[in-house]
């Protein structure tokens, strides 16, 4: 099965190294050319740290189909980054998308209140017609040493439709270089799923050198949703990342991670 039944649990030893909600819109030129004050006062509390740095765009082709085709530089983006205290949750601000992540995840209600200011803030100074696509990333990066699973295969801890030839029983796990998933696929009512799945070394393994196994899911809806229907689409949203979750891992790394039950 893709999905798991719905159940939530908070693990001891959690997985998670990113989250990030990012929503799209329609561009509004008045982030790139003018400096975000009003937004900035209304958040800055919270995410008291504010930089700013322009982004250069990668030329776009134009006159395909034509004898001429050409490059045409673009202009560069302005992103706008508003950070907490501790450097663990960040806003980011450009002409055509606000997101928030954080590298300290607990909870779906801890996260949803955390964006609740912000994108109330920026719907009320920017007024956006609507949203092009409003996408929730959950990022896990499971370690064998710090689980103390360093006796046990990728096989043994993620299920097989995740490990490709990892899961084949005649393939020696430590003799495979690179090994990994990345599949697009769409789900019940337009909401799009891409997953990447693989061992991988976070940080191009400067830091760790552990290859960590990665289950990286992105669920978005593409189209143009209204300011009123976020909050809903968001909880189902994270609804398919748990599912997603629980369907990819073993009950033996479900155990080692040190679940707790979350109430609904």
């Amino acid at each position: 099965m893709l999905f798991s039944e719905y159940a939530r649990y908070q693990y001891v030893r959690s997985p998670l190294v990113e989250v990030i909600c990012q929503l799209r819109f329609p561009a509004i030129l008045t982030i790139n050319t003018k400096e975000p004050a009003e937004f900035q006062e209304a958040v800055r509390h919270d995410f008291p740290r504010y930089a700013a740095r322009k982004e250069q765009l990668p030329p776009k082709v134009t006159g395909l189909g034509t004898p001429n085709p050409k490059l045409e530089q673009q202009p560069a983006v302005v992103n706008h980054s508003f950070v907490s205290a501790d450097g663990l949750w960040k806003i980011n601000l450009t002409k055509d998308f606000i997101a928030l992540s954080t590298l300290r995840y607990t909870q779906w209600e801890d996260f949803a209140l955390r964006l609740d200011k912000p994108l109330a803030q920026f719907i009320q100074v920017y007024e956006p017609a609507s949203f092009e696509r409003v996408g929730l990333r959950y990022v896990n990066a499971v370690s064998r040493k710090a689980l103390g699973l360093t006796d046990l295969l990728w096989d043994d801890l993620i299920r097989s439709p995740y490990l490709g030839i990892l899961g084949e029983p005649d393939v020696d796990e430590s003799k495979v270089g690179k090994s990994a998933m990345d599949t697009e696929l769409t789900l019940e009512g337009g909401v799009r799923m891409k997953i990447h799945a693989g061992p991988g070394l976070l940080g191009g393994g400067k830091k760790d050198p552990e290859p960590k196994f990665i289950l990286d899911g992105d669920f978005s809806l593409p189209g143009s949703t209204a300011a009123d229907k976020v909050p809903q689409l968001l909880g189902d949203l994270h609804q398919y990342a748990v599912r997603f979750f629980h369907g990819a891992i073993t009950p033996e790394l479900h155990e080692a991670m040190g679940p707790l039950p979350v109430l609904e």
